[in-house]
This record gives C-alpha cells, structure tokens and sequence, in this order.
C-alpha cells in the first residue's frame, strides 16, 4: 500500500470531542496523530460535519478538522 501522508502519524490512544455548530458535540478516540491530520474512532460517523473543531482533551488543544474520509467507526481528518 502507497503511503500518501506528507507527515507520518503516530500511534495514540487519547480521548477526543468532535465540536461543530448548534453546540453540538460527539466523543472520540484518537487513534492515530500527526502535524497534519488524525484518525478517529467515532461510534457512527453519521451526523459528523464535513468541518469540526476537535478537541484533545489531555493536551486542551482545539484543532480545526476537514473530514479526509469515512469508514465505518473511524474517519480521517486533516488540520488547518
């Protein structure tokens, strides 16, 4: 399989919410992280905006997030 990152993600297992307009917000598990984007476990990712703030909650960084692609529990964001 080609690797078509520009920045290699590390493995993690922190504790994210995906914040988007009209207050809403969905808890995640961030699975795997870079400079430039993230995978996230997400109980469904029906709902989910194409735009979200993401929230880490052991580091309190927000993080600005376009949704890249969507599977069944998981999507993958980039930053910025």
């Amino acid at each position: 399989m080609d690797e078509r990152r520009d920045k290699a993600r590390h493995r993690v297992l922190k504790a994210g919410t995906i914040e988007f307009g009209g207050g809403g917000a969905i808890d995640c598990t961030i699975r795997n992280l870079s400079d430039t984007g993230a995978a996230l476990d997400v109980s469904s990712p029906v709902g989910i905006p194409d735009h979200f703030s993401l929230l880490v909650q052991a580091d309190g960084k927000h993080l600005a997030c376009t949704v890249i692609w969507r599977k069944e529990k998981r999507i993958g964001v980039r930053f910025g």
